[in-house]
């Protein structure tokens, strides 16, 4: 049960006045940009909720009867709803399925068995398909007595507009980068590289300082150059690439572009993605035709909408890099 993050506590404050106040909401939806802790608030305020004795800051005490079965996961009056693993993949499915929710309903008709609140966790909320998010709605339209549901995530849009009508929204901003920077160099001395890739998300920026990420991108760029270069074949490195997070490697071709757009209108850029990369992509700057480079760049804001679609993602990284090697061409 850790402590909140350091740059959690305006937003901890926030939800304690809730408390104070006594207007706890039934239905609270906690809102922000991937990677800022949202669900570790939403837990840690979940377990304050149920605590028997919360410390004087709100948070739980972790040591009562209520708490010793927070930890143990088996609290009769808190509930974690989220995508459930496929039997047959052993891999988590993409999406809250009715029977979760019908299920979860069943349970919310008893009453809660301790004397503080009964809480229910759902996270990402985006993720209940359409038949959950339609019997979730019946239920928000007539909650149970002391039951608070927390509902976490990070993409808005995605959440029916009769849902997110009927909670209390609550939006988590993103955090002071100096104090994410003070935070993250304790774990890594690559602190500002990685906060870049992870466009300003800690929880991001972390992951990406303790796996094979940044080596990852590396060979990545590497490929990317290669191309460039005509010294690799762009189909090639689309089959290599189709083993890699689509939505992540978008991002690493787009930002390398960005930081290249930056070195050919600027002799000293500051900002950039990439700073560790700056050799290679200050001496390929001079080499690209500005104007094909942002017919580039137009092409890979269109193949983020795409990438979310259907479409088959080798043929996607085909027209990409065979649009790189193209716009290279000497």
């Amino acid at each position: 049960m850790m402590s909140l993050y350091p740059w959690q506590q305006n937003d901890w404050q926030q939800l304690q006045n809730y408390v104070e106040q006594n207007r706890v909401p039934q239905a609270l939806l906690i809102n922000g940009s991937a990677g800022i802790g949202k669900q570790h608030l939403a837990e840690k305020f979940a377990y304050a909720l149920l605590c028997e004795y919360p410390k004087i800051d709100g948070l739980s005490c972790g040591e009562c009867k209520s708490c010793q079965l927070l930890k143990a996961g088996n609290h009769p009056d808190f509930m974690d709803v989220q995508p459930e693993e496929d039997s047959k993949t052993k891999k988590l499915k993409t999406s809250i399925g009715i029977d979760q929710i019908r299920t979860l309903i069943e349970k919310l008709a008893l009453k809660p068995q301790f004397a503080q609140y009964r809480v229910i966790l759902i996270h990402p909320a985006d993720t209940l398909n359409n038949a959950a998010a339609n019997a979730f709605l019946k239920y928000l339209e007539e909650p149970t007595e002391r039951t608070v549901l927390i509902l976490v995530t990070h993409r808005m849009n995605k959440l029916p507009a009769t849902i997110k009508s009927r909670c209390q929204k609550f939006t988590m901003i993103m955090p002071d980068r100096n104090l994410i920077l003070q935070w993250l160099s304790q774990e890594t001395s690559n602190a500002e590289i990685v906060l870049n890739l992870a466009q300003g998300s800690p929880l991001l920026a972390q992951q990406y300082a303790t796996d094979e990420h940044l080596t990852q991108r590396r060979d990545c760029f590497n490929a990317w150059l290669s191309i460039a270069k005509q010294q690799s074949h762009p189909i090639t490195v689309a089959e290599q690439w189709l083993k890699l997070p689509e939505t992540t490697l978008l991002f690493w071709v787009s930002s390398w572009v960005i930081d290249l757009m930056r070195y050919r209108h600027q002799s000293a850029p500051k900002n950039l993605y990439h700073a560790d990369l700056k050799v290679a992509l200050s001496e390929l700057a001079q080499l690209v035709n500005p104007i094909k480079l942002y017919a580039f760049y137009d092409l890979l804001l269109q193949s983020r909408q795409r990438i979310e679609t259907q479409i088959n993602k080798q043929v996607l990284w085909e027209e990409i890099l065979i649009a790189w090697a193209s716009l290279n061409r000497r």
